[in-house]
């Protein structure tokens, strides 16, 4: 009872919501690049919030169904098949043995969860079956490899579907533009026209983005600032090195830097920004730690409400 992979894509990874409690030995978290889409996966097959999905980056997965199961798609649109038969994310679908299952190129967004109900069975390494490809950690077989073709992904058979989808007003905007960001201590570091020009500026997705962080192109600030002592860096940190280019830093990032950082994005601007492709347009936008919860909790209040 399993899916077998056909075609593995560029980028395939087993993720739950992370590896914790191990930063102070230098093991990152990991865990999905769009944790609301992850979340929402989840809920729509009534799994627990930490069940292990299939994030796919960029499409190019195709799968074929060993066993009846109940799946739901969310996130990016990558233009997924049911037996060349086209699906929509944010929704549920009954899957049969022998269904063959494709996702092909971006339609929007850039990313797509994968949810079978019960969650994909594998064993965790350190707590978690987040895939670490960098330190070899977690997937399908605990040693941080990508899903390859002739891979068998188990899980459990379900032939008791039931179909749900994700509100519309739910649906986050991937072609939005803003991303919030809360200031740091160390913003104080940063000239008032750093921080004039950060917040209002455009910048560009370089082509060095991926699941460590995302570098941007644009106007320089910072740049008569020094290193500082390196420290824990915590998800969504925004650092910027001496060439004045921030860095967003993500779920595979390194657990110390030496950079001065302006500000973290919320999780919420996480998912957006991951969603985001190479030469794609943002802005950075001020917010404070009490509207970054009080997102935060609508979120997790719709989610919880669904059904």
């Amino acid at each position: 009872m399993a899916f077998k992979v056909l075609k593995a894509g560029m980028l395939a990874l087993i993720q739950d919501l992370g590896r914790y409690g191990y930063l102070s030995t230098g093991i990152t978290t990991g865990g999905p690049m769009d944790e609301m889409a992850f979340r929402w996966a989840n809920a729509l097959l009534e799994n627990s919030p930490n069940a292990a999905q299939i994030e796919i980056t960029f499409g190019g997965l195709a799968l074929e169904a060993q066993a009846d199961a109940s799946i739901a798609i969310t996130g990016a649109d990558l233009a997924a098949t049911l037996n060349d038969k086209p699906l929509l994310p944010w929704q549920t679908y009954a899957v049969k043995k022998g269904d063959l299952l494709s996702f092909q190129q971006p339609v929007w967004g850039l990313r797509a969860y994968l949810a079978v109900k019960g969650g994909f069975l594998c064993e965790p390494t350190l707590g978690s079956v987040a895939t670490v490809i960098r330190e070899q950690l977690g997937g399908l077989k605990g040693n941080g490899h990508k899903l390859e073709k002739e891979d068998i992904i188990p899980y459990q058979e379900d032939q008791t579907f039931k179909q749900m989808r994700v509100p519309r007003a739910a649906i986050p905007n991937y072609g939005q533009s803003e991303i919030p960001v809360i200031l740091s201590y160390q913003s104080s570091s940063f000239s008032e026209a750093d921080k004039e020009t950060f917040f209002s500026q455009e910048y560009t997705v370089s082509n060095h983005c991926d699941r460590m962080g995302y570098r941007m192109e644009g106007a320089a600030i910072g740049n008569d600032i020094k290193g500082i002592t390196s420290e824990g860096i915590a998800y969504g940190a925004i650092q910027v090195p001496q060439d004045g280019q921030p860095i967003v830093l993500l779920r595979d990032r390194q657990t110390i830097g030496g950079y001065p950082k302006i500000g973290c994005i919320t999780a919420y601007g996480g998912g957006v920004l991951s969603q985001q492709k190479p030469g794609d347009k943002i802005r950075f936008v001020l917010t404070s730690i009490e509207q970054a919860e009080q997102q935060r909790q609508l979120h997790m209040n719709q989610i919880s409400q669904l059904g």
